[in-house]
């Protein structure tokens, strides 16, 4: 199986704290299952119990979480964006921009100043170019490590 790298990218791209992607090492699909999806698969409760429309993702739920074929892609800690921000500060050739930015990505609420950063000083395509190779990188490593080719 060869899965595409820009499918796992995109996939990387959109986690979030209640989202958890897999990908079907048979199949190369990504699959995106929410937090409530999971719990309810392990707290193995009825599917009645849950509205109609729910039934159908609880079930592909279980599929997953059930089947040796699904490996869970990088989450969010595992990616650790601000590591990523940080380095990106440190390739900002202007010392006075990137000492603001090295002090916005401290402390609290460190996203949304980086973020207003770098629309501030017209640097926010030099920053999602870092990001989808920093990105790139991560996927190309852990599709290496479990012995999963991709294409690019």
């Amino acid at each position: 199986m060869v899965v595409s790298l820009r499918d796992v990218v995109d996939a990387l791209n959109i986690l979030s704290d209640e989202h958890q992607a897999f990908l079907n090492k048979r199949t190369g699909e990504i699959v995106f299952l929410t937090d409530e999806e999971i719990d309810a698969v392990e707290a193995e409760e009825p599917l009645e119990e849950y509205p109609e429309w729910q039934r159908e993702l609880i079930q592909k739920a279980e599929e997953v979480l059930g089947s040796e074929d699904y490996e869970p892609l990088p989450d969010q800690f595992e990616i650790n964006e601000w590591r990523i921000m940080e380095q990106f500060c440190w390739t900002v050739k202007d010392e006075e921009l990137r000492g603001l930015l090295l002090r916005a990505i401290r402390g609290r609420g460190a996203f949304r100043r980086f973020k207003d950063m770098i629309y501030r000083y017209g640097i926010e395509d030099e920053w999602y170019q870092y990001r989808d190779r920093a990105l790139e990188e991560i996927a190309v490593r852990w599709l290496e490590a479990r012995g999963i080719r991709c294409e690019r």
